[in-house]
């Protein structure tokens, strides 16, 4: 399998830094914001450089001369996590201007697994507007909610069960479910 996965400047920038982390996919591409760049930093403390580790590649949304930028380029599934309320307008009107919102319109025109994780409250009309419209072709909206049933202990531990909620949406298991055990 391979997968995008998008940072945006949208706080919770350490929601995307532990879904890479925990996804166990060994073929995935970052492509970064300039905000998100910004947010990696102050909020996670966490470089361009250091997400290598868990990406084979990281690209800036600048670049739209990246491979990542064709259809041509398969990929299986594409995840923003967080997705800025900027970024979500854009994919909803069809503005690819930079490497993130491209990439995400081939998802669209192509017809792959695209999930947006929202992280911003309260949504104005026009976010869920968007919102809505991007869900009616097929996009997964998935507001940045962690799961409490697995009774975190630390902000890590809320932080990576949102990043297994997202991994069970792209179909990989990473974690059990709520009270799994009571169906064995």
């Amino acid at each position: 399998m391979r997968i995008l996965v998008g940072i945006s400047g949208a706080s919770g920038a350490i929601f995307g830094v532990e879904f890479l982390k925990h996804c166990p996919v060994e073929d995935k591409h970052v492509i970064v914001t300039a905000w998100g760049k910004n947010l990696l930093a102050t909020e996670a403390g966490v470089s361009l450089e250091a997400l290598k580790s868990y990406a084979k590649t990281v690209s800036t949304t600048e670049d739209l001369s990246s491979p990542l930028a064709s259809g041509s380029n398969l990929f299986d599934a594409m995840v923003v996590i967080p997705c800025s309320v900027a970024t979500l307008g854009k994919i909803a009107n069809g503005i690819s201007d930079t490497l993130l919102t491209r990439a995400a319109e081939v998802a669209l025109k192509e017809r792959r697994k695209l999930i947006l994780c929202v992280r911003e409250s309260p949504l104005s009309t026009i976010a869920l507007e968007n919102a809505l419209k991007l869900s009616r072709d097929g996009v997964i909206i998935m507001p940045i909610s962690p799961p409490f049933y697995t009774q975190p202990k630390t902000l890590e531990d809320l932080v990576v069960s949102f990043a297994h909620k997202v991994n069970a949406t792209l179909g990989i298991a990473t974690a059990k479910g709520w009270k799994a055990g009571d169906l064995e």
